[in-house]
């Protein structure tokens, strides 16, 4: 059986903790080591080497999105899921941008918690219907000037890529997006790789960005 390791970011101990219970429970998940703040969670990637990270946005010292900077900088980046509530729309936007491939709420149902672990490490971004499309309009909609350049980033998609991309912005899955489009789940996944590439994007969220900065989704 394939173990994911994993490392925990919070400046919480009892956060930290409830974490590792919630994914060392889960049997496939291993806890590879834990930080309090952004400058921890740096130095511990670089000599851990985890394959995924979960990172709360505000800690002290260093917080998620400046760790996220470095983070995401690397040779070698680990997937970097970010922590957040509610009232950080802005930093979890930015986080996106910068090539986090997710977020979750810190009060995540713990099945829910380890499937979006194995599903980042499997190459798929957290993109919630009912949580990542709030955010991403929250602050869309506060940045109106951005949609001009995102629709004329957009411009060169074929009907079908666009398509594709809308759907995938509001958070469908290959599956989903083949069964309401009538293609294969392979074909979606062609298409998907096609448009991240088209665009310069590096991964689903990104491209959910850009969809909603354009105003599109």
């Amino acid at each position: 059986m394939r173990v994911i390791r994993v490392l925990l970011v919070d400046d919480e101990e009892l956060v930290r903790s409830g974490l590792r219970l919630i994914l060392e429970a889960s049997g496939d998940i291993a806890i590879a080591g834990e930080a309090r703040d952004g400058a921890e969670a740096v130095s511990a990637v670089r000599r851990l080497r985890p394959e995924v990270v979960l990172m709360d946005v505000r800690m002290p010292v260093m917080d998620g999105l400046t760790a996220a900077r470095h983070l995401l900088a690397e040779s070698q980046p680990p997937k970097l899921i970010m922590l957040t509530t509610f009232d950080l729309d802005e930093y979890v936007h930015e986080a996106l941008r910068l090539g986090a491939v997710g977020f979750l709420l810190k009060d995540t149902p713990p099945r829910e918690l380890a499937s979006a672990v194995r599903a980042v490490a499997g190459g798929q971004a957290m993109l919630s219907p009912s949580v990542t499309k709030r955010l991403i309009s929250s602050y869309a909609d506060r940045a109106p000037s951005r949609a001009q350049a995102a629709r004329k980033q957009l411009a060169g998609l074929t009907g079908r890529e666009e398509d594709v991309i809308r759907a995938l912005a509001r958070g469908l899955s290959n599956a989903e997006i083949g069964r309401e489009l009538r293609l294969t789940e392979a074909t979606v996944k062609a298409h998907v790789s096609r448009v991240l590439a088209k665009l310069g994007l590096a991964n689903r969220v990104q491209a959910a960005i850009l969809v909603h900065d354009a105003d599109l989704a």
